[in-house]
């Protein structure tokens, strides 16, 4: 068919005007941007396009310098968390394909390539230069004198890479249950509902990130290659996984180690997430987790998961002995909820998780993070290091490690009432872990709120964050000694 004007508005109309569908708050996007290619809109494709920006106040940890080298309490700034785009085309009900690239965490410092701005990978500090100092590999935060010396302006431009591809196949479809199969770079993640949670619709302003417990090691941002199978048995909803984890190798030299470290693997991990949807029955078309419906269903489920990677890590007990292997599991349970009630015109709606991990990596594990961290490596010039925090500077944090964490989030949905055009969300979450890395087990606090333009298509989310900063003492013992906050205000749009 030869392309021309008439052809493109025709298309383009297609896309404004298809067949109504589930809308995550909104009473006016319903699809989106999908095109049918059929009149029962069986064969069509669709496009998802979504932006995430912070604008941010950081009370940094202590030591932390500024680009000049002297002492910066806090920091301001603005950034890109993420920027995607995802395609995905049923020409027939039999065969899907999907597409899902973008970028993430890019700064005023860096393009967020290739570890995502995550605190605790060199690659963090992104550009066509060197890294010199040296790397705590138990870590990989660097812990030395740091400098990056980078070409032109190659450190802020940002590298888009794929985050999912995949084919997948229907093989079994009945009254009370269905199977899919299907292979590629995929998210149909174990564990828990937040390990595949949509980043399209949290209720707090992010993930906390330890859901994604292998997040840029042996996954790539939360996905690895692997085969899958999906679906429903009566009110069950479940996926299994067989994936191929890409291979890290953190051992170097030949000294003792006492935290375990990733390791040379070419094994094959194994995980699958079950829950049991008791009302509201949740689409499986696509692998991502609603994390708010904003007062439009009805959803009560309860879930279980694991995932397993035999001799992912290791340690060694003598300078210059043997290393000794150590499988890699994870273990979780968790429920949701989210409910409508009251008077229908209002429509006020209760939004709740809570989740539950068991960790094992192997002993003292340990690992830490800052979203989007702006600090550099190093600390300003005359900085005790004692005081230093063990994650390091800037808005690092403990993460995860073996041992447990649980988490749990509320919103309430405010009436119509209260405004006609802008639905009101307030939230709170709090999180617990208990490391063994840790002498003392480390809380930490989230509140803020949604403010609903359009359902989850445009909202403002205000959030403030209170994270403990960990030290070491004399006795060698790892406490929470003080604490600090994070204001992040984000602005999300997608279509």
């Amino acid at each position: 068919m030869r392309f021309s004007a008439q052809y493109a508005a025709v298309l383009l109309l297609a896309m404004l005007v298809s067949a109504a569908g589930y809308s995550q708050g909104s009473e006016t996007y319903k699809t989106g941007l999908k095109v049918n290619l059929n009149e029962d809109g069986s064969r069509y494709f669709r496009f998802i396009v979504w932006n995430q920006m912070w604008t941010r106040y950081i009370q940094n940890n202590p030591g932390t310098a500024s680009a000049a080298g002297t002492e910066q309490k806090s920091t301001v700034d603005i950034g890109l968390r993420r920027a995607r785009i995802l395609a995905y085309a049923q020409l027939s009900p039999r065969y899907l394909i999907l597409t899902h690239i973008g970028i993430n965490n890019q700064t005023f410092t860096n393009g967020g390539a290739p570890f995502g701005g995550l605190s605790g990978n060199p690659g963090s500090l992104s550009g066509s230069g060197s890294v010199t100092g040296t790397a705590d590999t138990l870590t990989g935060a660097v812990t030395g004198t740091a400098s990056v010396s980078v070409n032109g302006a190659s450190s802020k431009k940002p590298q888009v890479f794929f985050h999912d591809f995949w084919n997948e196949f229907l093989v079994a479809k009945g009254k009370q249950a269905n199977l899919s199969v299907g292979f590629g770079l995929h998210y149909w993640n174990p564990v828990s509902r937040l390990t595949s949670a949509s980043t399209l619709n949290f209720l707090a302003v992010d993930a906390p990130i330890f859901n994604w417990f292998n997040i840029e090691l042996t996954d790539q941002f939360a996905r690895q290659f692997g085969i899958y199978a999906k679906g429903k048995v009566s009110k069950l909803d479940y996926r299994l996984h067989l994936n191929k984890p890409f291979n890290v190798n953190q051992v170097s030299g030949t000294g003792a180690i006492s935290r375990a470290v990733h390791a040379a693997n070419d094994k094959l991990s194994y995980g699958g997430y079950l829950n049991w949807q008791f009302l509201d029955q949740e689409s499986n078309l696509l692998p991502f987790f609603v994390g708010s419906y904003v007062g439009t269903k009805k959803v009560f489920n309860l879930g279980a998961g694991f995932y397993y990677h035999a001799d992912a890590l290791a340690t060694r007990t003598d300078n210059g002995g043997p290393l000794s292997y150590h499988d890699q599991s994870q273990l979780a349970l968790d429920a949701f909820l989210d409910m409508p009630f009251g008077n229908k015109e209002k429509n006020m709606a209760v939004t709740a998780y809570a989740v539950y991990y068991n960790m094992n990596f192997g002993p003292n594990y340990y690992r830490s993070v800052g979203i989007m961290n702006v600090a550099p490596a190093a600390p300003y010039a005359g900085f005790n290091t004692a005081d230093r925090s063990i994650d390091g500077y800037g808005n690092a944090r403990p993460l995860l490690g073996t041992g447990n964490i649980f988490y749990t989030q509320a919103g309430l949905l405010l009436p119509k009432t209260i405004s006609k055009k802008v639905r009101i969300q307030p939230f709170a979450a709090y999180t617990m872990k208990d490391l063994d890395y840790l002498s003392k087990s480390a809380s930490f606090f989230d509140i803020g709120s949604n403010f609903y333009i359009d359902g989850h298509h445009a909202k403002f989310t205000l959030q403030w964050s209170q994270r403990p900063v960990i030290t070491q003492n004399a006795q060698g013992e790892r406490l929470p000694t003080s604490s600090r906050g994070e204001l992040i205000f984000q602005t999300h749009i997608y279509l």
